[in-house]
């Protein structure tokens, strides 16, 4: 028997990432028993429930107007009524919108009742094959080159898998400055379009995974998650980069010589630079 739906209350809806088989009985069953569902892009949620001979009213509810449009939603759920939550694919609210909506929905004193499902992150991590001791998610990096690099410093040295998702358009100036940032000898997993016609897994160095892109014009197409396995040891590397910066000192100024050690040890140019300036300080005091 189907659990009777709570009301009011929002359910949150796991919905398929590829394969429309994916998707759980009793996520059918909350979609046919709600009043109301929010649904990022409509015409996608359409095709859904069509598939599935359901008909409900559908609030568009996205990440340009999700504070307006949950408003609409609370009242509903002020009035008496259940509604459930789904994004284009996967989880909702993970790297999607449906975080500002929950929060506004538990301040107001109503339940928020997780229906799981297909994730895109847990399907790619349970295919990995990476062996750290937990991972790091942090969805999409920022789009623009010194902005995106700057978040791939700050977790370089975690001692977690990362993972990535990003968007095929820039998917190959993302994997060099990986490679760049976090070190190309690390392993590395690219999983493209998961539970869809042309899913692909592949595994390599970090530093390999930029040929094998653009080996194939048909491997950057889709959607794409990207694990990086954890950082090992800083110790060995800092090791090679102050020795590198050393010997470099001798021949070059101090901003190229960081910058040619940071690319033979993989550690930070800034880092490097600053302990020129370091040196520079306990000699001169």
């Amino acid at each position: 028997m189907p659990d009777e739906i709570r009301r009011p209350a929002l359910y949150v809806v796991a919905t398929p990432i590829g394969n429309l088989r994916d998707i759980t009985l009793r996520a059918l069953d909350v979609l046919r028993s709600v009043d109301l569902i929010a649904a990022e892009d409509t015409r996608i949620t359409a095709r859904l429930l069509s598939q599935h001979a359901i008909e409900k009213p559908v609030l568009a509810l996205h990440q340009h107007n999700e504070k307006r449009a949950g408003m609409r939603l609370v009242a509903a759920l002020e009035s008496g009524k259940a509604a459930a939550l789904v994004s284009d694919a996967g989880t909702p609210a993970l790297s999607d919108p449906g975080a500002t909506l929950v929060a506004a929905v538990r301040l107001r004193g109503f339940e928020v009742i997780p229906v799981p499902g297909a994730s895109a992150l847990a399907a790619a991590w349970s295919v990995a094959g990476l062996h750290a001791p937990g991972f790091v998610f942090h969805g999409f990096l920022p789009a623009r080159t010194s902005e995106r690099r700057g978040v791939l410093e700050r977790l370089a040295g975690l001692p977690y898998a990362l993972v990535f998702y990003e968007a095929p358009h820039r998917v190959e100036e993302t994997v060099r400055d990986m490679s760049a940032v976090l070190g190309p000898e690390r392993p590395a997993v690219i999983v493209r379009e998961l539970t869809k016609l042309f899913e692909s897994i592949h595994s390599c160095a970090l530093g390999e995974l930029g040929a094998w892109l653009a080996a194939d014009a048909n491997r950057v197409r889709g959607e794409f998650v990207i694990m990086v396995d954890a950082a090992k040891s800083q110790a060995p590397r800092q090791a090679l980069g102050e020795s590198a910066l050393r010997v470099l000192l001798d021949e070059l100024p101090p901003a190229q010589a960081a910058r040619l050690a940071a690319r033979i040890s993989g550690v930070d140019r800034g880092a490097l630079y600053d302990l020129v300036l370091k040196w520079r300080k306990d000699s001169s005091s």
